[in-house]
């Protein structure tokens, strides 16, 4: 699990053979193996490390649903560890399961910030809402505004600094994770259960209810 808090810009050394390799810093002050590492917000296994540089597979499942299979030598990309339980949670909830890639389609300045404009597939828009959270290339940002098949935010200098979105031109494709908390709704407000199964729920919940009530609770 993420925050969405970019530690650090990575440098990638190689893509071959499913493994990718990568040099980094500041992350390699508590790495292990076997440590979960966000890559443009796709969660990575490290398979191995030395000397500021480190390792991990990529399935074809993930080139083919992210913005890594792009990815070549010197290509810059957003690193974070996973989350302890002992740091200050500054973003929001991130899984680094990616759902879809996104286009860049706009980049505009406005006072302080920059506007950044991004199409996704119409699919991932009912999970997008104004003021609500996405990820981006594993950002943790804010959704200033949206449109049937877009979505802005507001980038901060910092953030723009601190990220690779500082490397970005339109056109460009970047990796999108939507709010966990909507798919789960989604799920629950649409799962359809056997007919048997609601049934037999129902009398335990009416045994229940009636054992609570006999009880004085």
């Amino acid at each position: 699990m993420f925050t969405g808090i970019v530690e650090e810009i990575g440098i990638v050394k190689s893509v071959q053979s499913k493994v990718i390799t990568i040099e980094a810093n500041k992350i390699f002050d508590d790495l292990h193996l076997g440590d979960s590492v966000a890559v443009n917000g796709t969660c990575l296994t490290v398979s191995s490390f030395d000397n500021k540089i480190f390792n991990a597979d990529v399935t074809q499942e993930t080139l083919n649903r992210t913005n890594l299979g792009s990815l070549k030598n010197g290509s810059r990309v957003n690193l974070e560890r996973a989350m302890t339980l002992s740091g200050r949670f500054g973003g929001h909830i991130v899984s680094g399961h990616i759902d879809g890639v996104g286009s860049i389609k706009s980049m505009k300045k406005d006072d302080n910030a920059i506007i950044l404009t991004i199409e996704v597939p119409r699919h991932l828009m009912k999970y997008i809402v104004e003021k609500g959270s996405v990820a981006v290339d594993g950002i943790s940002l804010t959704v200033a505004s949206l449109t049937d098949n877009t979505f802005s935010i507001a980038v901060i200098p910092h953030t723009l600094k601190e990220t690779v979105l500082y490397y970005k031109k339109e056109g460009d494709k970047v990796n999108i994770e939507n709010d966990v908390i909507g798919k789960y709704v989604e799920r629950l407000l649409t799962f359809k259960e056997d007919d048997k199964e609601n049934s037999n729920d129902s009398k335990k919940s009416n045994i229940t209810m009636e054992f609570l009530l006999k009880n004085g609770f």
